[in-house]
């Protein structure tokens, strides 16, 4: 096999992916195949040509070799990061901020790129091992770099895939990400004669589509953008499984002497098509609780064995909320529920983890009788940071659904006055500022209260002062850090806040 290490000099890799702009933030991680191909070819007009070692034929050679496979990737250790930059415009004393995004890495934990089942011929190993002898950087100039060729890689952590799930056990291997790849020689040439065919096209295309997959490879991303093209002729799309860690920093793990707490919050990913809207939180909360009813089963009698924290029956009169949440939310701005907590404020024990547990190697499912189905798999069980989107530390606090108050309201008793109510009686500090809002955005919409879910299916004759709900914004006098849900059916979903980062 062939495979080549990476040492990144500065700890830094940059490489902006084809398409977004620098102030997305994203860097593609692994790198791009297509961009280390690229990174060859420079390499090799700016410090090998000149010395006549190896001509543009052998180059060509190589590159057609390297395109011909598809490689796999041992990452190492990594966090995505970026500084900010005020850069000067033409106008005297105006500025643009411009994020500089990367990854960060230990300058001594080699990247590791191989091509299984590759054996080069002997020529084209020397060419290579020239090129990457004198590569100055990999990604961005910024990117620094030591490269070689080693004779074995070390074990794979990010292959081409599209599944990131064992179908035996549920277990979640990775995330899928899509990156660019050189297409084969071969193919490159087909795709060139489909768009070729029309001579007026081709002349038009003359400049972005030439004879070669090495002058495709060596164009320039400015004059192919000019030129209208979404995607380089010579690059294709693939799906690539990486560790859900990959970009995530990293604590070396400490000894304890004393025993460590109980879990309160465990995580769950929704799977199916289409997810559920952000309008339907309060009836995926219903749904959530009805499938950890049903993993605890039931005993001889059909009596649940649910414990009092996870059903909320049977709790003390002193409870104050410290029983089950089950709150989906929508992790990623798109309007769909993807993510379901399930938080016990008081902890729960080994049993209750292993309930928690079967629910996704059991391949349970949330279902409705109109036939939407999702399934659940469980993401991480912990402390309530492993859910920063609900408990980011913050003293600004915003509705993510519609909070419906619990008590008829007085005269001297309003719904901003309950909201104060129930944060005192939950030990929550004081409530600064309280303002109404009235619609909060969801994915490219304003929702309005009256747009969700606000009655429980199960109970619909239940007692309920409010029947149309309101959005508020909230201040407290200091930051808090978990899960906020006030009023009316705030265990499923409704009355959640979420920190608010403007």
């Amino acid at each position: 096999m062939l495979a080549l290490e990476f040492r990144f000099l500065a700890g830094r890799y940059h490489g902006n992916p084809w398409g977004r702009h620098v102030n997305e933030g994203d860097v593609d991680w692994p790198p791009e195949p297509w961009r280390l191909l690229r990174a060859l070819i420079a390499t090799w007009h700016h410090k090998v040509k000149i010395t006549g070692k190896h001509d543009e034929a052998a180059l060509g050679d190589l590159i057609e070799t390297l395109a011909g496979a598809t490689p796999e990737f041992h990452l190492p250790v990594a966090s995505h990061s970026h500084t900010r930059h005020y850069m000067p415009q033409w106008k005297a004393g105006k500025t643009s901020l411009v994020h500089d995004a990367f990854v960060a890495v230990g300058r001594d934990t080699p990247l590791y790129i191989g091509w299984p089942g590759l054996e080069l011929p002997k020529e084209q190993v020397q060419l290579l091992d020239d090129l990457l002898g004198v590569m100055g950087f990999f990604g961005r100039a910024e990117s620094w770099v030591e490269a070689c060729r080693v004779a074995d890689l070390p074990k794979p952590n990010c292959w081409p895939g599209d599944d990131p799930i064992d179908r035996e056990t549920g277990e979640l291997h990775g995330e899928v990400v899509s990156v660019h790849s050189p297409v084969a020689a071969n193919k490159y040439a087909q795709r060139r004669e489909e768009f070729c065919t029309d001579k007026k096209q081709a002349k038009k295309l003359a400049k972005t589509l030439p004879d070669g997959l090495l002058a495709a490879l060596s164009l320039d991303t400015a004059d192919l953008q000019k030129q209208g093209w979404s995607a380089p002729a010579a690059a294709q799309q693939i799906n690539y499984i990486r560790p859900l860690d990959a970009l995530r920093p990293q604590r070396k793990a400490q000894s304890h002497s004393h025993p460590l707490p109980e879990p309160t919050t465990a995580r769950f990913m929704l799977l199916g098509k289409p997810l559920p809207r952000v309008e339907d939180s309060l009836r995926i909360g219903e749904l959530m609780r009805q499938a950890v009813m049903g993993a605890f089963g039931k005993d001889d009698a059909g009596n649940c064995l649910a414990p009092p924290l996870f059903s909320g029956h049977g709790l003390p009169e002193d409870n104050r909320h410290q029983h089950a949440f089950y709150l989906p939310f929508d992790s990623n701005g798109d309007a769909r529920l993807d993510r379901v907590v399930l938080h016990v404020p008081a902890g729960f024990d080994e049993k209750a983890r292993r309930v928690i547990e079967k629910l996704s190697r059991s391949k349970k499912k949330l279902w409705e009788p109109n036939g939407g189905e999702w399934r659940l798999l469980l993401e991480g069980m912990g402390g309530r940071e492993i859910c920063s989107e609900l408990t980011a530390t913050s003293r600004k606090w915003v509705s993510a659904t519609p909070y419906l108050h619990p008590w008829h309201v007085k005269k001297n008793f309003n719904v901003a006055d309950q909201i104060r109510r129930e944060c005192e009686i939950r030990g929550f500090p004081e409530i600064i500022d309280l303002q109404p809002v009235q619609t909060i955005k969801a994915g490219s919409r304003n929702r309005r209260p009256i747009d969700f879910r606000r009655f429980r299916s199960s109970k619909r004759n239940q007692s309920q002062p409010d029947r149309h709900g309101s959005f508020w914004e909230m201040t407290f006098a200091e930051p808090i850090s978990e899960p906020l849900a006030l009023g009316f059916a705030c265990h499923f979903g409704l009355g959640l806040f979420q920190p608010n980062r403007r």
